[in-house]
This record gives structure tokens, C-alpha cells and sequence, in this order.
């Protein structure tokens, strides 16, 4: 099976977040990362350097590569926060759902799987919870827990 590049290490998640900066950052990183735990039940794991992610699950994709890889999760990244969405990816129904919330979150812009917030100031965290909520609920359907 060929891995993906980004894997669980053996930092603490505790100890990342109180390595960001600037404090305003970290701040909202432990505010995400309280969001992230209740609406999964999920303790978080460091993947790669810089990013908490909570579960897992593993796929192959459509070019037979075969992953292991977290279901949901963010980084405090310098410029915006990442948050990795990939229910909404993976599924039409989440997707349009997801647009609806979108509608109502605040300021945010969004790649492939991904939703980018400048900061937690900018957008309305109870509509992020259900936007985390329901991409974490398509993904445990999607990709059955083993």
C-alpha cells in the first residue's frame, strides 16, 4: 500500500498548539480544536508537521492508490486557518448542503477540500460546527468506521 505523504507523528497535539504564533492564533487554535473534539468524540493526532486531525480512514483513489489519512481536521497555518472538509469532496448531497451554511458563515474562501479562514473573528463558529458536523457524518457513512 503506498502511504500518503502526510503521516501521524509522534508530537502531541497539546504541544503544537502551544508552539503557534502569534497568541491570537493560538488562541482560536484551541477553540477549533475543543469544536473539532466535541463534534467528533475524536482525540486528535498531529499528521505531518502542522496539521490536527481527528479519525481516520483509508481509500484508494481512482488511480488504484490506496491511503491512510485523517476523516477531518485543521492547521493554523501562518496566513489562514485550513480546515479539511472532505465529506463535502466526497459527496453531492454534503456539497449542496454545505453551500447553504457557506451562505450564512462569515468571510472564508475554499479549495478543492478545504475551507480557509483568516480567523475565527470572521465567520459565525456555530455555523462551522455544523458545516464539521454534518462533513463528519458523511465521511463515518461514506467510509465506515472498521
Amino acid at each position: 500500500m503506498t502511504e500518503a505523504k502526510t503521516q501521524i507523528t509522534a508530537v502531541t497535539v497539546d504541544a503544537f498548539i502551544e508552539a503557534v504564533e502569534p497568541q491570537a492564533k493560538r488562541d482560536d487554535a484551541r477553540v477549533l480544536d475543543a469544536m473539532f473534539r466535541r463534534v467528533t468524540g475524536e482525540a486528535p493526532k498531529m499528521w505531518g508537521p502542522s496539521i490536527i486531525g481527528y479519525g481516520d480512514y483509508r481509500t484508494t483513489y481512482e488511480s488504484g492508490r490506496d491511503v491512510h489519512t485523517m476523516r477531518t481536521g485543521f492547521s493554523p497555518r501562518k496566513a489562514k486557518y485550513s480546515l479539511y472538509l472532505m465529506g463535502g469532496y466526497c459527496d453531492d448531497i454534503t456539497a449542496q448542503g454545505r453551500d447553504e451554511k457557506l451562505e450564512r458563515l462569515g468571510k472564508y474562501s475554499t479549495g478543492k477540500s478545504c475551507l480557509y479562514v483568516n480567523k475565527l473573528a470572521d465567520i459565525d463558529l456555530a455555523v462551522l460546527e455544523e458545516i464539521v458536523a454534518a462533513d463528519w457524518q458523511t465521511m463515518l457513512r461514506l467510509f465506515p468506521k472498521d
